[in-house]
């Protein structure tokens, strides 16, 4: 693989502490903006930039389902968290640009100034007390 610059090094710290932070405020009575928040103010405050093309969500019945938790604060109010939700909450952090281009296939995502990304994600249940990580617990369960 060779030497992974500190810039690099950076930006997939400062996404992971905004996954981090994000996941702290999973809480019954918060708002979804709440995480937005976190996500958001971490990542411009170490000088990179959330993509806003892309969101993370509800999961239910289905993958992706409401509500939509965006990695930085829309303007208005958003739902209220509520025990027994689980919610994506996935950064995707760029050191250029917020614009993301989608590729031919339909799948691929690259930065349109073509400078480095990463993204992290977890799925997170709301519960009576501490946010539960369930991502986490499922791979620990299952290799660990």
């Amino acid at each position: 693989m060779g030497t992974v610059s500190p810039e690099r090094l950076k930006l997939l710290q400062v996404t992971r502490e905004a996954l981090a932070l994000g996941i702290e405020q999973v809480r019954a009575g918060n708002r979804v903006s709440d995480v937005s928040w976190a996500v958001q103010r971490h990542v411009e405050k170490n000088s990179f930039y959330v993509v806003k093309d892309f969101v993370g969500h509800g999961i239910g019945s289905h993958l992706h389902e409401a509500p939509e938790v965006p990695n930085y604060k829309r303007g208005g109010r958003s739902p209220r968290l509520a025990v027994g939700m689980v919610i994506a909450i996935e950064p995707m952090v760029n050191m250029g640009s917020s614009d993301v281009v989608v590729q031919g296939d339909g799948w691929t995502v690259i930065t349109k100034d073509r400078k480095d990304s990463a993204h992290f994600e977890h799925s997170v249940a709301v519960t009576n007390g501490d946010p539960l990580v369930l991502s986490s617990k499922i791979i620990e369960q299952k290799f660990f």
